[in-house]
């Protein structure tokens, strides 16, 4: 018929703001659901009950009573969301948006403009900073409390037939059109180019490297969340509350405004070390660290250390202070006492913290694309290269990979919790 873009067919054309947003949102809406939901099956039965005496319907009640008791769970939710659109480049620049992200990557990369890189991280680091304080100016006010005695919980209600396929289309909705309909497309492309030339070889190395690299960093950065978390329970004040502040900073940030902070201060440092070789051993080292993946390795660590700090610290908070007094007065140390009673008691915590940030670390896009040595790929750096290409028969592959990987961790919590449970 000649027709050839979805504007002609007057359809909505993905590739739009519009486009963008929507899967984005059907995409990052676990961050919200899964803390608000914990949140809503926490509420006591009692204060729906005492609401509903007083007058309130089901929709009074709801806006009334249970969703300001939601408000920390969802602003968490929306803050994790939030981080996670203003740290997205690939889909971005794959649907035609261009944000402050894409900005700097162009800006660095095609235009060889570091400074102005910076000045748009700059902005961008100034607009997250803004987003925090005003979510936390509003509800300066607001104190949440609940009864130190086990509360009774919510009663299921079960639905009729109609209402109840209708609960279950919205529910799998959101998970059709963020994770089955594009898990299923990246089955069939995948079955395709193995069908049709195999695995490359490349792909293997690069998977190799992914997985090295990340396990290292995850090590890495569970070794200074737990000298965090410890220290901040161990010797409590102002100094300590200041150093776990400052560790939720760099989570906040986008990896290309961690990686241009990086940059400049270690390709710096390589510099120095270059002139003092050359002037005392007579040999040029070149780019020691930039060259090594250690400025990748660092960015790692200032991403994705939040996380580990507040699940050790999640670990160490359901331990109760008279273990350690316990254990001092059977004459262990500070050390002792985290290696006979902490560790072993927050090992559930350690593991849950490994996980998270293996997966973190191994779909991070920005600052492996702008830090990583050359001739150095990951599975997510090779998997926007192919997609910028238009191979996306090549790409699915590395994308299946990071879709498996990433769902084993959460497969191993899910079973953990339930044999918690």
């Amino acid at each position: 018929l000649g027709y050839t873009s979805p504007h002609e067919f007057r359809l909505p054309d993905i590739r739009s703001m519009a486009g963008c947003i929507v899967l984005l949102g059907f995409v990052l809406y676990p961050y919200v659901y899964l803390t608000t939901r914990a949140m809503f099956l926490t509420q006591a039965a009692n204060l729906v009950e005492v609401s509903r005496t007083l007058g309130s319907g089901r929709g009074g009640v709801f806006w009334r009573v249970a969703l300001p008791l939601a408000r920390p769970a969802i602003a968490v939710g929306v803050s994790l969301a939030l981080m996670e659109a203003l740290n997205d480049i690939g889909a971005s620049e794959f649907l035609g948006v261009k944000t402050l992200t894409v900005s700097v990557y162009t800006t660095w990369v095609t235009r060889s403009d570091l400074p102005g890189a910076a000045q748009i991280a700059l902005a961008m680091l100034s607009l997250v900073v803004a987003l925090v304080t005003i979510e936390r100016w509003a509800r300066r006010r607001q104190r949440y409390w609940s009864s130190p005695q086990k509360a009774r919980s919510f009663t299921p209600h079960r639905l009729g037939t109609v209402s109840g396929l209708v609960v279950f289309a919205l529910g799998l909705l959101p998970v059709f059109i963020g994770f089955i309909a594009p898990a299923s497309y990246l089955v069939v492309e995948a079955w395709k180019r193995v069908r049709f030339a195999g695995l490359s070889p490349r792909l293997l190395s690069e998977t190799l490297n992914t997985v090295t690299l990340s396990a290292m960093a995850t090590l890495a950065i569970l070794l200074f969340g737990v000298v965090i978390a410890y220290t901040a329970r161990s010797l409590p004040g102002r100094i300590t509350a200041a150093l776990q502040r400052i560790t939720t900073v760099g989570y906040a940030m986008p990896g290309t405004v961690v990686a241009i902070g990086i940059l400049l201060p270690v390709a710096a440092l390589d510099q120095m070390i270059d002139r003092a070789a050359l002037a005392w051993l007579g040999a040029p080292t070149g780019l020691l660290l930039i060259g090594s993946g250690e400025a990748l390795g660092y960015a790692y660590v200032a991403r994705f250390l939040a996380i580990a700090v507040g699940s050790v610290e999640a670990g160490f908070s359901r331990i109760p202070r008279s273990f350690d007094h316990a254990a001092r007065s059977l004459g262990q140390n500070v050390t002792g006492t985290f290696r006979h009673v902490h560790l072993p008691l927050s090992k559930p915590s350690l593991v849950a913290a490994g996980l998270l940030v293996f997966v973190d670390c191994m779909k991070e896009l920005p600052a492996a694309l702008l830090l990583r040595p050359l001739n150095f790929e990951t599975l997510a750096t090779h998997l926007y290269g192919e997609a910028a290409r238009g191979t996306y028969e090549e790409a699915s592959i590395a994308a299946l990979a990071i879709v498996l990987v990433g769902t084993l961790p959460v497969a191993i919590l899910a079973r953990f919790g339930r044999w918690k449970s």
